[in-house]
């Protein structure tokens, strides 16, 4: 069968900007049995080995952030204001995981037992298929392949079609930094139904999938006839945010347009649901208008551009839909005059961002991920409807909470479920705390000494001494 052609069509001007080929069949068959065979040698390798290819590897991303910057705003059209930041926030939490990987492997020893050695240890599992998405795609593919490879598993890659050049560039660094080319493998495809094969692979230990829940439940079924395969997944957020009566509402404003717009709103963490306490509610509406009347939606490669276009014509129907249906149902359109939105340039995917009042949960946009630069605002009368209403949701990502007394809102967060709730904070992921989803959000967790824990498998060790 002939390899399958993979294109990528710029958001920004909807004209093709990279062409793949996939594998051919008898390529693809060779993928997983090409991995063990790596990993049973790699895993042999030690800690400080894996370690050292990963630094250098690093390093050699670093050297080229700019390069890798502006491929990022071609693929997917972020603004270029913004996309050195991915690379080196990437790099920076490479150099965490680095520094906590001696901790993440140490042995965990048993209770003393006289004449025994007794002790807990992790070992590679081996190797992983790695399914990488287009929004944040260094940030996103560096949480899995590094405590992939730092443990001792090689990895199968398949990058997004919107964004290939992310996972060769990172292959290719890896390569030179002096890592087997067969423990780090690539493959570019379209068709589910090869995803679905590999994840059948009896080489395959584990999936890392990040997208959206209906990708990540096709996963978990093409895994579930298994039991040795385990499945992580990242998927989607329906994140709240909480505007209490004490908080500066102009600084809150800010936070909160950034946490919602950023990225065009492409985000599993980005704000999809705003509730304000009623008594702040109008002065809030106002805040946010002010700051949404200076943000500038136009050309992504313009280094004064806030909001670039979405990633496709379909995303951007999809987000028109929800807001026509938050508007049917009584929703007020409360978005400012800003010059830039009512005048995008004309060939690219752009939506400018929004701003809905009167919303209510009976609306699309207060339900399902929306996934684009929407502001829907809700009024609460208390803290108590405030977390009533943002638990009231199929995901659970992250939530945030904004007060200027910080101990209340510490004692709120413990009633919100979500994985990650943040106090006048959002829209960010530490790699010093875990990374994981609650409800539809997803399963396993990244990040932190915890993000190691799924790449690895567990080996008790009773040693008794020999009778004498």
């Amino acid at each position: 069968m002939s390899a399958e052609t993979i294109t990528t069509i710029s958001p920004t001007t909807n004209k093709p900007v990279v062409e793949r080929k996939g594998p051919t069949d008898a390529e693809f068959a060779e993928l997983p049995k090409t991995a063990q065979k790596a990993f049973l040698k790699f895993r042999q390798t030690s800690l400080d080995e894996r370690k050292k290819i990963v630094k250098k590897a690093i390093e050699l991303v670093s050297e080229r952030e700019d390069e890798l910057a502006r491929e990022i705003t071609e693929q997917m059209g972020r603004p270029i204001a913004y996309t050195a930041k991915e690379v080196s926030t990437a790099v920076s939490r490479v150099e965490y995981l680095l520094k906590i990987c001696d901790k993440a492997f140490e042995d965990t020893p048993g209770e003393p037992q006289e004449g025994f050695k007794r002790y807990v240890r992790k070992v590679p599992l081996g190797p992983v298929l790695i399914i990488v998405p287009w929004n944040y795609p260094y940030l996103t593919f560096v949480n899995s392949l590094v405590p992939a490879l730092l443990s001792g598993d090689s990895v199968i890659v398949k990058p997004s079609p919107q964004t290939p050049l992310v996972v060769e560039q990172m292959q290719k660094a890896f390569i030179d930094a002096g890592l087997d080319k067969d423990v780090f493998q690539v493959f570019h495809c379209g068709d589910f139904s090869k995803v679905e094969k590999l994840v059948q692979a009896p080489e395959i230990s584990l999936v890392c999938f990040t997208g959206s829940v209906p990708g990540g439940l096709a996963v978990q079924k093409a895994a579930a006839g298994r039991v040795d395969c385990k499945v992580g997944l990242e998927l989607g957020g329906k994140d709240p945010a909480y505007i209490r009566p004490d908080v500066d509402l102009a600084w809150a404003a800010g936070e909160i347009v950034d946490g919602a717009v950023f990225n065009s709103g492409q985000s599993c963490c980005s704000l999809e649901r705003i509730y304000v306490h009623e008594s702040v509610h109008d002065d809030f509406v106002k805040a946010v208008q002010k700051e949404l009347s200076g943000y500038k939606l136009g050309d992504p490669f313009d280094k004064s551009t806030n909001v670039g276009p979405v990633i496709s014509k379909a995303a951007a129907k999809r987000i028109q839909e929800h807001v026509d249906e938050a508007i049917q149902k009584g929703a007020k359109d409360a978005t400012p005059e800003n010059a830039t939105f009512a005048n995008p340039p004309k060939d690219g995917n752009y939506f400018a961002p929004v701003l809905l009042t009167n919303v209510t949960h009976d609306m699309t946009v207060m339900r399902d991920e929306t996934f684009g630069p929407v502001i829907p605002v809700m009024s609460v009368k208390s803290d108590e409807e405030a977390v009533q209403k943002m638990n009231d949701c199929q995901f659970g990502l992250t939530a945030s909470i904004w007060t200027k007394d910080a101990a209340k809102g510490d004692e709120l967060a413990d009633e919100v479920e979500a994985g990650t709730v943040f106090v006048n904070r959002c829209d960010y992921p530490a790699p010093d705390l875990a990374w994981v989803g609650w409800k539809d959000s997803g399963k396993g967790q990244t990040l932190s000494i915890f993000g190691f824990e799924q790449f690895s498998r567990l080996k008790s060790y009773h040693v008794k001494a020999y009778p004498n």
